[in-house]
Protein backbone atom coordinates (compact mmCIF):
# COMPACT_ATOMS: atom_id res chain seq x y z
CA UNK A 1 0.00 0.00 0.00
CA UNK A 2 1.57 3.09 -1.15
CA UNK A 3 2.06 6.21 1.78
CA UNK A 4 -1.28 7.91 1.65
CA UNK A 5 -2.62 10.31 -1.41
CA UNK A 6 -5.50 12.21 -1.08
CA UNK A 7 -7.22 13.53 -3.66
CA UNK A 8 -8.13 16.70 -1.10
CA UNK A 9 -6.30 18.77 0.65
CA UNK A 10 -7.12 17.38 4.58
CA UNK A 11 -6.09 19.14 8.10
CA UNK A 12 -4.31 16.32 8.99
CA UNK A 13 -0.54 17.38 9.16
CA UNK A 14 -1.73 21.33 8.86
CA UNK A 15 -1.24 21.73 13.12
CA UNK A 16 3.10 21.53 12.16
CA UNK A 17 5.30 25.17 12.13
CA UNK A 18 6.22 25.70 8.43
CA UNK A 19 9.76 26.17 9.37
CA UNK A 20 11.54 30.09 8.78
CA UNK A 21 12.84 30.08 5.09
CA UNK A 22 15.27 32.43 3.91
CA UNK A 23 15.69 34.29 0.97
CA UNK A 24 18.01 32.18 -0.66
CA UNK A 25 15.72 29.27 0.00
CA UNK A 26 12.83 30.79 -1.95
CA UNK A 27 14.66 31.17 -5.11
CA UNK A 28 15.57 27.53 -4.62
CA UNK A 29 12.36 26.71 -3.47
CA UNK A 30 11.02 28.57 -6.80
CA UNK A 31 12.75 26.79 -9.22
CA UNK A 32 11.66 23.31 -7.58
CA UNK A 33 8.69 24.38 -7.74
CA UNK A 34 8.83 25.36 -11.80
CA UNK A 35 10.18 22.08 -12.22
CA UNK A 36 7.35 20.04 -10.32
CA UNK A 37 4.65 22.44 -12.07
CA UNK A 38 6.30 21.41 -15.81
CA UNK A 39 5.49 17.59 -14.21
CA UNK A 40 2.72 17.84 -13.17
CA UNK A 41 1.52 19.67 -16.51
CA UNK A 42 3.15 16.81 -18.16
CA UNK A 43 1.07 14.56 -16.33
CA UNK A 44 -2.11 16.41 -17.24
CA UNK A 45 -1.48 16.08 -20.62
CA UNK A 46 -0.58 12.71 -21.21
CA UNK A 47 -3.59 11.71 -19.00
CA UNK A 48 -5.76 14.00 -19.41
CA UNK A 49 -6.05 13.41 -23.30
CA UNK A 50 -8.27 16.22 -24.92
CA UNK A 51 -8.69 18.21 -21.16
CA UNK A 52 -7.65 21.46 -20.88
CA UNK A 53 -4.40 21.93 -18.75
CA UNK A 54 -5.16 23.58 -15.62
CA UNK A 55 -3.18 26.09 -13.84
CA UNK A 56 -0.82 24.21 -11.35
CA UNK A 57 0.22 25.14 -7.86
CA UNK A 58 2.97 22.81 -6.34
CA UNK A 59 4.39 23.37 -2.92
CA UNK A 60 6.36 21.53 -0.50
CA UNK A 61 4.22 21.23 3.10
CA UNK A 62 5.86 20.31 6.30
CA UNK A 63 3.63 17.38 7.15
CA UNK A 64 3.98 14.90 10.27
CA UNK A 65 3.96 12.07 8.06
CA UNK A 66 4.60 11.16 4.28
CA UNK A 67 1.45 12.78 3.19
CA UNK A 68 0.51 14.35 -0.64
CA UNK A 69 -2.71 16.05 -1.28
CA UNK A 70 -4.04 17.18 -4.96
CA UNK A 71 -7.25 19.11 -5.45
CA UNK A 72 -9.43 20.74 -8.08
CA UNK A 73 -10.47 24.25 -6.90
CA UNK A 74 -12.28 26.69 -9.17
CA UNK A 75 -10.18 25.44 -12.18
CA UNK A 76 -6.88 25.71 -10.34
CA UNK A 77 -5.16 22.71 -9.40
CA UNK A 78 -3.50 23.00 -5.56
CA UNK A 79 -0.95 20.01 -5.07
CA UNK A 80 0.69 20.01 -1.63
CA UNK A 81 3.68 17.51 -1.66
CA UNK A 82 5.87 16.43 1.87
CA UNK A 83 8.60 18.14 2.25
CA UNK A 84 10.77 14.70 2.85
CA UNK A 85 10.47 14.72 -0.75
CA UNK A 86 11.97 17.59 -1.62
CA UNK A 87 15.23 16.19 -2.29
CA UNK A 88 13.78 13.41 -4.16
CA UNK A 89 15.24 12.46 -7.42
CA UNK A 90 13.71 13.90 -10.77
CA UNK A 91 12.33 10.33 -12.19
CA UNK A 92 10.59 10.08 -8.03
CA UNK A 93 9.05 13.17 -8.55
CA UNK A 94 7.96 12.50 -12.13
CA UNK A 95 6.11 9.34 -10.99
CA UNK A 96 4.69 11.33 -7.65
CA UNK A 97 3.05 13.70 -10.61
CA UNK A 98 1.72 10.82 -12.25
CA UNK A 99 0.37 9.22 -9.25
CA UNK A 100 -1.79 12.51 -8.09
CA UNK A 101 -3.25 13.54 -11.44
CA UNK A 102 -3.91 10.16 -12.03
CA UNK A 103 -5.81 9.95 -8.80
CA UNK A 104 -7.18 13.45 -9.41
CA UNK A 105 -8.61 12.17 -12.69
CA UNK A 106 -9.74 8.84 -11.58
CA UNK A 107 -7.52 7.08 -13.73
CA UNK A 108 -5.16 4.18 -12.81
CA UNK A 109 -1.99 4.97 -11.61
CA UNK A 110 0.66 4.17 -14.36
CA UNK A 111 2.50 0.59 -12.69
CA UNK A 112 6.33 2.03 -13.86
CA UNK A 113 5.76 4.97 -11.66
CA UNK A 114 4.20 3.42 -8.76
CA UNK A 115 7.63 1.31 -8.61
CA UNK A 116 10.02 4.24 -9.16
CA UNK A 117 7.45 5.88 -6.32
CA UNK A 118 7.72 2.80 -4.05
CA UNK A 119 11.25 2.22 -3.89
CA UNK A 120 12.24 5.54 -2.66
CA UNK A 121 9.34 5.84 -0.33
CA UNK A 122 10.04 2.76 1.56
CA UNK A 123 13.88 3.41 1.37
CA UNK A 124 15.91 3.21 4.82
CA UNK A 125 16.13 7.12 4.51
CA UNK A 126 12.99 7.99 3.61
CA UNK A 127 12.15 5.72 6.38
CA UNK A 128 13.95 7.18 8.76
CA UNK A 129 13.35 10.73 8.17
CA UNK A 130 9.30 10.14 7.99
CA UNK A 131 9.76 8.59 11.99
CA UNK A 132 11.83 11.78 13.00
CA UNK A 133 8.97 13.93 11.19
CA UNK A 134 6.13 11.99 13.03
CA UNK A 135 8.55 12.39 16.54
CA UNK A 136 8.81 16.26 15.74
CA UNK A 137 5.53 17.47 14.28
CA UNK A 138 3.11 14.82 14.90
CA UNK A 139 0.97 15.27 17.96
CA UNK A 140 -0.44 12.02 19.94
CA UNK A 141 -4.09 12.50 21.87
CA UNK A 142 -3.34 10.13 25.06
CA UNK A 143 -6.75 10.31 27.55
CA UNK A 144 -6.45 7.70 29.92
CA UNK A 145 -5.30 4.00 30.16
CA UNK A 146 -8.40 3.48 33.01
CA UNK A 147 -11.89 3.38 30.84
CA UNK A 148 -14.80 2.84 32.38
CA UNK A 149 -14.93 -0.88 32.42
CA UNK A 150 -11.46 -2.00 31.84
CA UNK A 151 -8.26 -0.78 32.82
CA UNK A 152 -5.63 -1.29 30.07
CA UNK A 153 -2.64 -0.86 32.58
CA UNK A 154 -3.73 -4.31 34.30
CA UNK A 155 -4.49 -6.06 31.35
CA UNK A 156 -0.81 -5.15 29.84
CA UNK A 157 0.51 -6.31 32.74
CA UNK A 158 -1.39 -9.68 33.06
CA UNK A 159 -0.24 -10.11 29.20
CA UNK A 160 3.23 -9.20 29.33
CA UNK A 161 3.74 -11.92 32.24
CA UNK A 162 1.74 -14.66 30.51
CA UNK A 163 2.66 -14.16 26.90
CA UNK A 164 6.01 -11.96 27.02
CA UNK A 165 7.93 -12.94 29.94
CA UNK A 166 7.42 -9.44 30.87
CA UNK A 167 10.24 -8.42 28.58
CA UNK A 168 7.93 -6.08 26.38
CA UNK A 169 8.77 -2.08 27.73
CA UNK A 170 5.65 -0.43 28.72
CA UNK A 171 4.85 2.34 26.22
CA UNK A 172 1.96 4.74 26.88
CA UNK A 173 -1.52 3.08 26.68
CA UNK A 174 -4.41 4.91 26.25
CA UNK A 175 -8.19 4.58 25.58
CA UNK A 176 -8.82 6.68 21.84
CA UNK A 177 -10.75 9.93 22.16
CA UNK A 178 -13.89 8.81 20.06
CA UNK A 179 -15.45 5.49 19.62
CA UNK A 180 -14.39 4.50 16.17
CA UNK A 181 -15.97 1.84 14.11
CA UNK A 182 -13.30 0.17 12.08
CA UNK A 183 -9.79 0.29 13.25
CA UNK A 184 -10.27 -1.33 17.00
CA UNK A 185 -6.64 -0.48 18.28
CA UNK A 186 -3.29 0.61 17.05
CA UNK A 187 0.63 0.85 17.65
CA UNK A 188 2.45 4.04 17.19
CA UNK A 189 6.25 3.11 17.04
CA UNK A 190 7.01 7.18 16.68
CA UNK A 191 5.69 7.98 19.67
CA UNK A 192 5.61 4.84 21.63
CA UNK A 193 1.87 4.78 22.39
CA UNK A 194 -0.78 2.15 21.85
CA UNK A 195 -4.34 3.45 21.34
CA UNK A 196 -7.34 1.13 22.20
CA UNK A 197 -10.70 2.00 20.81
CA UNK A 198 -12.82 3.49 23.49
CA UNK A 199 -15.71 1.45 21.50
CA UNK A 200 -14.53 -1.93 23.58
CA UNK A 201 -14.63 0.07 27.04
CA UNK A 202 -18.10 -1.46 27.25
CA UNK A 203 -19.49 -4.60 29.46
CA UNK A 204 -21.09 -6.00 26.31
CA UNK A 205 -17.34 -6.50 25.01
CA UNK A 206 -15.50 -9.89 27.22
CA UNK A 207 -12.66 -9.31 28.63
CA UNK A 208 -10.76 -11.46 26.21
CA UNK A 209 -11.42 -9.86 23.46
CA UNK A 210 -10.24 -6.50 25.03
CA UNK A 211 -7.19 -8.44 25.81
CA UNK A 212 -6.82 -9.86 21.62
CA UNK A 213 -6.62 -6.30 20.66
CA UNK A 214 -4.00 -5.29 23.14
CA UNK A 215 -2.12 -8.26 22.70
CA UNK A 216 -2.68 -7.47 18.67
CA UNK A 217 -0.74 -4.52 19.51
CA UNK A 218 2.31 -5.87 21.73
CA UNK A 219 3.06 -7.96 19.28
CA UNK A 220 4.00 -4.66 17.12
CA UNK A 221 6.86 -4.36 19.51
CA UNK A 222 8.20 -7.36 19.57
CA UNK A 223 7.60 -8.00 15.83
CA UNK A 224 8.55 -3.97 14.38
CA UNK A 225 7.53 -3.59 11.10
CA UNK A 226 9.91 -4.77 8.01
CA UNK A 227 11.06 -4.08 4.69
CA UNK A 228 10.62 -7.03 2.74
CA UNK A 229 10.77 -7.30 -1.73
CA UNK A 230 10.43 -2.73 -1.54
CA UNK A 231 7.61 -3.15 0.99
CA UNK A 232 6.88 -2.00 4.58
CA UNK A 233 5.41 -4.88 6.08
CA UNK A 234 3.90 -4.83 9.86
CA UNK A 235 1.88 -8.37 9.91
CA UNK A 236 5.40 -10.61 9.28
CA UNK A 237 4.73 -14.34 9.05
CA UNK A 238 6.18 -14.60 12.44
CA UNK A 239 4.08 -11.63 13.91
CA UNK A 240 1.10 -13.70 12.23
CA UNK A 241 2.08 -17.25 13.80
CA UNK A 242 2.22 -15.78 17.21
CA UNK A 243 -1.11 -13.88 16.92
CA UNK A 244 -2.65 -17.33 16.78
CA UNK A 245 -1.41 -18.51 19.57
CA UNK A 246 -3.67 -16.29 21.87
CA UNK A 247 -5.95 -18.55 23.18
CA UNK A 248 -9.37 -17.07 21.98
CA UNK A 249 -8.03 -16.34 18.58
CA UNK A 250 -10.58 -17.83 16.71
CA UNK A 251 -13.38 -16.28 18.74
CA UNK A 252 -11.86 -13.09 18.14
CA UNK A 253 -11.97 -12.82 14.77
CA UNK A 254 -15.97 -14.18 14.81
CA UNK A 255 -16.22 -11.07 16.97
CA UNK A 256 -14.30 -8.74 14.63
CA UNK A 257 -16.80 -10.10 11.83
CA UNK A 258 -19.76 -9.74 13.97
CA UNK A 259 -18.44 -6.00 15.20
CA UNK A 260 -18.74 -5.13 11.22
CA UNK A 261 -21.70 -6.31 10.61
CA UNK A 262 -23.25 -4.71 13.23
CA UNK A 263 -22.03 -1.39 12.25
CA UNK A 264 -22.29 -2.37 8.51
CA UNK A 265 -18.58 -1.03 7.64
CA UNK A 266 -15.49 -3.42 6.35
CA UNK A 267 -14.67 -5.82 8.99
CA UNK A 268 -13.81 -3.89 11.64
CA UNK A 269 -9.76 -5.05 12.93
CA UNK A 270 -6.60 -4.45 15.17
CA UNK A 271 -4.01 -2.37 12.83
Amino acid sequence: MLPHVSRRLLLSGEHAPRPHVGRSKVSAMSSSQSHLSALFTEAFRQLGRNRPVPEIEVRFYPYAGISHKIRLRSGRVYVRISDIFEKAPAEVHRALAYILVARLLGKRTPETHERVYRAHAYSPQVLRALDLARRQRGRKMVSSARGRVYDLDKLFQRLNRRYFDDEIEKPVLTWSQRRTRRILGHHDAAHDTIVISKTLDDREVPEWFVEYVLYHEMLHIKHPARLIKGRRRYHTNAFRAEEQRFPHYEEAQRWLEMVALKRHVPRARAA
